[in-house]
């Protein structure tokens, strides 16, 4: 039987990438006790405000069809919120919602590239967008992300990789998997450059209300790149609510109003409740996020302190986000290697730097959403397991 060709663009992602996370799923199913730093899910429940008006919404009736923009109520919300943070009306036809963000981020770049076309992301990058690039049919192009920068992306390194083929800039600031925050001026600079070449900038954020150091700064923020800038973001990691899979995207009228047809020939709305629990959420600070801020960076700063300078390794606090990175090239492993002999020897789960892009070989990334003991112990079992390497390296 024949398949569409975009099954055979996406054979090898997907999954694959978690082929670490998956085996420690196993062993704990075998009996093993595992320590999870994998998957960026919130540790903190959802609070139960949300949860309450999402219950009372479905006992009294709204659980039944939406359109294919979004509920009136959760348009009116994310139209207050863009609206402040931009300084600019911000209207209901700018808006467009989603199950989720990465539901969210596939529609929009299938609504602005095809096969023959360019996206560039930054090198790292998280594991999925490998995913979105190819489902469109266009290429995906790498501009390298240097640690000696922070791991943020550069004007001119974005300008090298450009060619006529390039129509999209997917940024996503704050950064998975490294936790960099782009600057203002950073931003301005991409943007002159996406203004320069005509490129179409994706802007995924998020992590927004989860920076520790720095301000957050958008292209969607500056006038003179609104035209072309569309953002896309959810209530998942900012209000601990995950499994709602409510998100959104703001962006060009024109933009939206061509991507209905496509959002609606395969959605056709989302959830009338989790709207209303979003619009609710939407309308007043996030204690979810504060709380998480506070508990990640005092995360960050324990796992830096176990780990930076012991055994070769290096490992700096992010400025935002739920990861931290450790670099541990100088074990002489992969990160592949290094975190599979981590989970066999040590029952210890990261992620390795490999999964997000060749420019992070060699490093691990570790969640920061799991207890403060569970982390304190899977520092050790990494400095156990990095010194007995460095020990044959000397032998």
């Amino acid at each position: 039987m024949r398949f569409a060709s975009v099954t055979d663009r996406l054979a090898g992602l997907g999954s694959d990438k978690w082929a670490v996370h998956i085996r420690a799923r196993e062993m704990k199913r075998a009996g093993h006790e595992i320590i999870e730093l994998t998957i960026g899910e919130p540790d903190i429940p959802t609070p139960t405000d949300m949860i309450d008006v999402a219950e009372r919404a479905m006992r009294s009736g709204r659980t039944g069809y939406s359109n294919g923009r979004g509920e009136p109520a959760v348009l009116a919300a994310l139209s207050a919120k863009y609206t402040a943070r931009t300084g600019r009306q911000i209207e209901a036809d700018n808006i467009m919602c989603f199950p989720g963000t990465q539901t969210a981020l596939s529609l929009v770049m299938l609504g602005l590239a095809e096969e023959g076309d360019e996206i560039i992301t930054g090198d790292p990058l998280y594991a999925t967008y490998d995913g979105v690039v190819r489902a469109t049919g266009a290429t995906r192009v790498s501009v390298p992300l240097r640690p000696e920068k922070g791991f943020r992306m550069q004007a001119a390194d974005l300008e090298k990789v450009i060619t006529p083929k390039a129509k999209v800039l997917l940024l996503n600031t704050p950064h998975n998997p490294t936790g960099a925050v782009l600057s203002e001026q950073e931003v301005a600079e991409i943007g002159e450059v996406c203004r320069k070449h005509n490129l179409w900038i994706v802007s995924d954020e998020v992590y927004e209300l989860l920076i520790f150091d720095g301000k957050f700064a958008s292209p969607l923020d500056r006038p003179e790149l609104a035209e072309r800038t569309i953002a896309v973001a959810s209530i998942s990691k900012s209000h601990a609510a995950p499994g709602f899979r409510s998100g959104w995207c703001v962006g060009p009228k024109e933009f939206t109003k061509r991507l209905l047809p496509l959002s609606e020939s395969m959605l056709f709305g989302v959830q009338p409740f989790i709207a209303d629990m979003t619009a609710y959420a939407l309308g007043q600070p996030s204690a979810a996020a504060a709380t998480m801020r506070k508990s990640y960076l005092r995360r960050a700063q324990l796992i830096s302190e176990r780990l930076d300078g012991i055994a070769g390794i290096i490992s700096k606090v992010p400025q935002a986000g739920m990861f931290i990175l450790a670099d541990i090239r100088a074990t002489g492993l992969s990160g592949d290697d290094f975190a599979m002999r981590l989970l066999e020897e040590e029952f210890v789960a990261v992620m390795p730097g490999e999964s997000f892009g060749k420019n992070l070989s060699g490093y691990l990334r570790l969640s920061l959403s799991v207890a403060d003991d569970k982390i304190d112990a899977a520092c050790a079992g990494i400095v156990r397991l990095a010194s007995r390497l460095q020990q044959r390296k000397s032998a």
